[in-house]
């Protein structure tokens, strides 16, 4: 078993980007909504979002389904829809406790020509500045050229709906876990707060990007606090969990 698995990951390295599986079921199931509202607070950035890296991009594999997982999967068909063609992949330097997964990066090469694309992937890269791109995104910036020399930073996703959170397919009262899907901005934390709780509880985050407290939610509405890098909250109040759902907020970050 040891010497298989080392041949897969010495396949595997041998591309720009070495993809995470996810042993998550595929999440599915109908939205429901919160009810939702944006404030700001005064806690300091924990990152800044328009500092600048410099690398080389490359093609893939980059992608949604296909031979190679990314690492904040899985995602449901309406998720992918909302995201689109144009996506990323960073190096395990930047996201590998997942706390990029679904944010936007500008990538503007030494060309002149750019684009926004949106992070769902991980892995090694030969520099730890370097990025993949889906092909729809890296033929959107290729000439040509090579090296393929270019910036990336984190900057806001475009205005693409609300909030979404995902919840695994395991989820229940006692162990409860979903991902933030669709934020503006990168999320800071996300806190609970239950029947079963005085106050807010932070939620654990993991590699894969979802968020999750172990002892659970417990029975009936919740209401969750998202916090983002700038001090933005999105609140919401849950009427229940869903397992495999998806819950559409009413707020998104400005």
């Amino acid at each position: 078993m040891k010497l298989q698995m080392w041949l897969f990951f010495s396949v595997v390295v041998r591309r720009r980007l070495l993809l995470f599986p996810v042993f998550f079921c595929l999440a599915c199931g109908a939205s429901t909504h919160g009810s939702g509202n944006v404030t700001k607070d005064v806690t300091p950035q924990t990152a800044s979002i328009g500092e600048a890296h410099v690398g080389d991009f490359s093609l893939g594999p980059v992608a949604f389904s296909g031979s190679f997982w990314n690492s904040c999967a899985p995602y449901t068909p309406e998720l992918e829809k909302q995201a689109g063609e144009m996506l990323a992949g960073l190096a395990l330097k930047w996201n590998v406790d997942g706390s990029l997964c679904d944010t936007c990066i500008l990538v503007q090469t030494a060309k002149g020509k750019s684009v926004i694309a949106h992070v769902i992937t991980t892995g090694e890269t030969q520099g730890a500045n370097d990025i993949d791109l889906s092909p729809a995104a890296f033929n959107a910036i290729t000439s040509g050229e090579y090296p393929r020399k270019m910036t990336w930073e984190l900057v806001k996703c475009p205005h693409n709906g609300k909030v979404q959170y995902q919840f695994q397919t395991e989820a229940n009262p006692y162990w409860t876990s979903l991902w933030v899907r669709n934020g503006r901005l990168p999320i800071r934390t996300v806190e609970v707060k239950s029947a079963k709780n005085v106050g807010f509880i932070a939620l654990q985050r993991g590699g894969d990007g979802a968020l999750t407290y172990a002892s659970g939610f417990g029975d009936g509405p919740f209401t969750l606090r998202v916090t983002a890098i700038d001090g933005q909250i999105v609140t919401d109040s849950v009427s229940k969990i869903t397992p495999g759902g998806v819950v559409a907020s009413s707020g998104q970050f400005e």
